[in-house]
């Protein structure tokens, strides 16, 4: 018989506990815990009270559910005295069924495992889709986290309880997350197209309109046509994918919303594309059920985001607000390849005029919205699922160099160098340190640097670095700029150095508009869950919006520690479902102030 809220929520303290009993393993007291916190209005805040439980714990009580779970293909595997759960779990990911050398490997790094953190390795071995990890990923996954010192490999170990929890809750209550599923589906179709190649271990690299580009944005089309429903749906001057569709009668404005579908290198599944998938998801289900909105709803899967190619981050949201600079189009990439001959090689028409028509109307728009992983740790920490943001830092970016003189490392005496790295390296922990300390949310991050035809018995003369500053408000980011840029001018006086900054890039902060960020927060309560505000120190598609109309965020947990920018990014079935649900609140409580 399935498990209902309606139980639970009336069941006395020792039913309550009985009922989940084997949620989490040989450890009632995380129900006992979490019973005070009843009504749970919806399943998502039962698995939130039950992670509330176990983080406010000791660390005395966490460690006795770590060592209550079973290692991987271990002991208690072999003698079959696994929980009828575990055993299911374990059988699912493929572990009853290693080889002899899987299971040598597995023994040893259990073993390596034990020696060091002194409990049980545990990993959700049904993975975020719930389909069960391959043997190969669990074994990959065990020799990463063996890496990580004993309190980042606590908190993992507790999100991996956490996630094996919510399964296993699904499965007692009966629920399948399906639109969550298909988010989780069509990210995986989509990374398919990579300008490297397929990569077994999720690596993406997909640059503006290179043939892996223009292979998502053929298949973001036919989604949007053939499974989705949206009634118009094109490739814009600029690469973009747009979408419509439109509101119950001509005429009415629109909402806009998306995100960019092109990545860094080496980059995740879900950055950008997350935002995309979920719109286009709330469409298809709206089409399926014969719903039109009282307003038009545009989704734009963003051609250009990150400025991996040409030095133009945001160019497609810069065509839709207008502000698209002529200039770029004579941008040369790496290659020597010219915007204007890239963008003709790809069938667009490469001009001003056409990409300038791209201008949208405001008045035409009700604001913009977008949904996007989170990119950092605070959700994941606080095993919330959904976030809203309140502002995108804005933020400096630098390209610079140091000259010094090179000279023979054996024979210069220390106090007569001029070495360009060293006044370098001395600007790196000075922008920590001076980021570091700052009462606002202020970051400095130097991510690049070399030093040209180096050679390891030469004193560096010349040493290249980037410079990317962000705060939450442009004072903030302005204040570090300034004192950033005069501490290098303070070190290489003293050190008798040149250099140079070029900007590269400047985006003022965008704070959310406060009835879009409201309604955002009221998305997010309807699903049973706590409205948590924080910034984004990451840029959007929606700070060029932000030029033009209000707009606000939503932010999706993402796994592995919030890691983004990297293929271990990840975004769990349960969480992308929360995420389509409460998009379509958003959609439903604004269809109703229109009506």
């Amino acid at each position: 018989m399935l498990l209902t809220l309606e139980q639970l929520n009336s069941a006395d303290a020792d039913a309550f506990v009985r009922l989940l009993a084997g949620t989490y393993e040989h450890s009632p007291w995380v129900a006992q815990a979490a019973a005070a916190a009843r009504p749970f209005a919806s399943l998502a805040g039962l698995k939130l009270a039950l992670a509330g439980a176990v983080r406010e714990a000791g660390r005395s009580q966490q460690l006795a559910l770590l060592r209550a779970h079973p290692e991987l293909a271990g002991k208690a595997a072999a003698s079959q005295s696994l929980t009828a759960e575990s055993t299911q779990e374990q059988a699912r990911a493929g572990l009853s069924h290693c080889s002899a050398e899987e299971l040598q490997r597995i023994g040893q790094l259990n073993a390596d495992y034990a020696a060091k953190f002194g409990w049980p390795f545990i990993l959700a071995v049904r993975g975020p889709r719930g389909l069960g990890l391959s043997r190969a990923e669990i074994i990959a996954t065990f020799e990463r986290r063996l890496g990580l010192t004993a309190d980042l490999e606590l908190a993992e170990c507790l999100r991996n309880v956490h996630r094996i929890a919510e399964i296993r809750l699904n499965d007692k209550f009966g629920l399948s997350p399906d639109m969550g599923n298909q988010v989780w589906d069509w990210a995986e179709s989509l990374a398919v197209h990579s300008d490297t190649g397929f990569k077994e271990n999720g690596e993406l690299t997909v640059t503006y309109l290179s043939a892996a580009h223009q292979a998502c944005a053929a298949q973001l089309r036919q989604w949007m046509k053939q499974d989705c429903g949206f009634d118009e749906v094109s490739i814009d001057a600029v690469g973009n994918v747009v979408g419509l569709y439109r509101a119950q009668q001509a005429g009415a404005q629109g909402l806009l919303t998306g995100s960019h579908y092109d990545t860094v290198r080496r980059a995740g599944k879900y950055d950008g594309r997350l935002g995309v998938l979920v719109a286009m998801l709330c469409v298809r289900e709206l089409h399926a059920s014969g719903r039109r909105l009282p307003f038009d709803l545009e989704v734009i899967a963003f051609a250009e985001e990150e400025g991996q190619r040409y030095k133009a981050s945001f160019l497609s949201a810069s065509a839709i607000t207008g502000d698209f600079d002529a200039a770029w189009l004579d941008e040369l990439d790496a290659e020597g390849l010219a915007m204007r001959t890239a963008m003709q090689a790809a069938g667009l028409p490469g001009d001003i005029a056409s990409i300038q028509a791209l201008r949208r109307d405001p008045a035409r728009y009700l604001g913009f919205v977008e949904l996007h992983i989170e990119q950092g740790p605070v959700l994941t920490e606080l095993d919330l699922p959904l976030g809203v943001v309140t502002s995108i830092n804005g933020s400096m970016r630098y390209l610079g160099e140091v000259q010094g003189l090179a000279a023979h490392a054996g024979t210069t005496p220390m106090g007569r160098r001029l070495d360009a790295a060293c006044a370098v390296a001395e600007l790196i922990l000075y922008v920590e340190q001076r980021a570091g300390t700052h009462k606002d949310q202020v970051v400095g991050t130097v991510g690049m640097l070399e030093v040209p035809a180096g050679s390891i018995n030469v004193i560096p003369g010349r040493c290249r670095f980037s410079l990317d500053l962000r705060a939450s408000t442009d004072a903030a980011r302005d204040a570090l700029d300034a004192d950033v840029r005069a501490a290098l001018a303070v070190i290489c006086q003293r050190r008798g150095l040149q250099w140079t900054l070029t900007p590269t890039m400047k985006a003022d902060a965008a704070p959310s508009d406060a009835r879009w960020q409201a309604r955002w927060e009221a998305a997010v309560a309807a699903q049973g869950l706590p409205v948590h505000r924080l910034p984004s120190g990451a840029g959007h598609d929606a700070m060029m919006l932000h030029r033009s109309l209000p707009q606000a965020m939503l932010f999706v947990r993402g796994g592995n520690g919030g890691i983004s920018h990297n293929p271990l990014e990840q975004v769990s079935n349960d969480d992308a479902e929360l995420a389509v649900r409460a998009f379509q609140t958003l959609l439903d409580n604004l269809a109703k102030e229109a009506a």
